[in-house]
């Protein structure tokens, strides 16, 4: 009965390397089974180990990963696509998941527009002409109404 009693106490809490089954990945990430299994099929880094019968298993970065990713789609507001271009160009790491890396919503154009004119990157500048360039198009779509 000890014996019993030591080994489930050592299934309870595993080493920072083992591998984890889908349903603690999703139980340690709060989504159900079927998310994760829909991102693997969205986003080709996450790669589960798969068993005999088709049991998945997670190693540590797939999970830092797995944690990433809801973190930017449910906390930070990404799309799919979104997450799925800052994972191919590399412009994510686990620890850049954060309120200050999440994309600007709902900032008006005219804040917009006076932000870019304050940074000189080549980016931010081809961001204010194609701002300029949809602006110019809702004041034509606006006067054919």
């Amino acid at each position: 009965m000890a014996d019993t009693a030591n080994h489930s106490s050592r299934r309870g809490s595993k080493s920072a390397e083992a591998f984890r089954t889908i349903s603690e990945v999703a139980s340690g990430l709060d989504v159900p089974q079927h998310v994760l299994r829909f991102w693997e099929t969205k986003f080709s880094q996450v790669r589960p180990m798969k068993r005999g019968g088709g049991r998945r298993y997670y190693r540590p970065e797939d999970v830092e990963l797995l944690r990433t990713i809801r973190s930017l789609l449910y906390d930070d507001g990404y799309t799919i696509k979104g997450v799925q271009k800052l994972l191919r160009e590399g412009g994510v790491k686990p620890e850049e998941t954060s309120p200050e890396a999440a994309p600007v919503v709902s900032e008006p154009a005219a804040e917009v527009s006076s932000n870019l004119a304050e940074g000189g990157t080549p980016e931010q500048s081809e961001l204010k002409a194609l701002l300029s360039e949809l602006e110019a198009l809702k004041k034509l779509l606006d006067s054919a109404r």
